[in-house]
């Protein structure tokens, strides 16, 4: 059965590929990111709990080094438009592969098909685009590591803020912070109710930079027990509009750094917060929508 091990090879492949590529231009410092990153794919739940930590110590001291070189300026030679199409070969890919893999329990695992389909979109916008493009055969490999050298530490940033959300959950922040809402908001209103979780996913994702780090607090703070145990709402739209909401607080923070700030430097951007700016007016209707959507949904 296709499962997440497909996915881990996909990403440690590519992440093996760009340190290699690394190490021959004496990227060295970058080569060594990148291979941490690589064993983290293809070993990390091999290596044990102990094994693990070293590694993510090892890529936060290669991160913040100061040694990481930055990518070279890139070439556009070939028009945006056929790029933007192969580009949305991706979502569409994902999308699709999602309903059919469902449909496919014994060939790849139901509970991972989303990811499953979005590694073999990956993979297969890569051969259309060598095989429409003609380009170089490293050309593919030679792009995604010069981005990921631009982003640099920032690529960490997702895995981490993750983890840290974990952290929090098992230290019990979840309870203190629902105790702290339950005197504070009326736990018989679903109105209520619905709005703290909202805004809580919303502001959780600002303070913390990642909605995935926000969800396991607010879900064990209001989530779980007031919305579903004391409302009776369906855990699915709870926890995906729940992260939809947490979304919305990702586009107005800049501990986002690699949704918000790296691409106000990959743009050269003359105002750092540029990007954040722009996305206020999509984020705070889109809060309300999600948060109007969550109480339809539950009440």
């Amino acid at each position: 059965m296709i499962g997440l091990g497909f996915v881990y090879l996909v990403a440690g492949t590519f992440f093996a590929a760009c340190a290699l590529l690394g190490a021959v231009d004496r990227r060295w410092v970058n080569a060594l990111f990148h291979t941490l990153l690589a064993t983290s794919f293809f070993a990390g739940d091999r290596i044990g709990d102990l094994g693990n930590g070293v590694l993510v110590l090892a890529l936060v001291g290669t991160a913040t080094s100061g040694r990481m070189r930055r990518g070279e300026p890139a070439e556009q030679t070939v028009p945006a438009g056929p790029l933007l199409a192969l580009a949305l070969v991706v979502p569409a890919a994902a999308l699709g592969g999602t309903l059919l893999f469902k449909q496919l329990p014994a060939l790849v695992d139901p509970g991972q098909a989303t990811l499953v389909a979005l590694a073999a979109g990956a993979l297969l916008a890569l051969a259309l685009c060598h095989f429409v493009l003609r380009p170089p055969p490293l050309a593919g490999l030679r792009a995604g590591r010069r981005l990921l050298d631009e982003v640099g530490w920032a690529a960490i940033m997702p895995q981490l803020l993750a983890s840290l959300g974990a952290v929090f959950a098992l230290a019990g922040v979840g309870k203190v912070v629902g105790e702290l809402m339950g005197t504070a908001i009326p736990v018989d209103s679903v109105l209520g109710a619905t709005i703290a979780y909202g805004l809580g996913m919303a502001l959780f994702t600002i303070v913390m930079g990642n909605a995935f780090a926000a969800f396991p607090v607010m879900m064990a703070a209001v989530g779980i027990p007031v919305l579903v145990h004391r409302h009776g709402g369906d855990p699915a739209p709870v926890a995906a509009l729940g992260m939809l909401a947490g979304y919305c607080g990702t586009l107005l923070t800049p501990m986002a750094a690699n949704y918000n700030i790296v691409p106000a430097a990959l743009l050269d951007l003359r105002d750092r917060y540029g990007v954040i700016r722009a996305q206020v007016a999509t984020a705070l209707p889109l809060l309300l929508f999600n948060i109007l959507l969550l109480w339809w949904a539950v009440r």
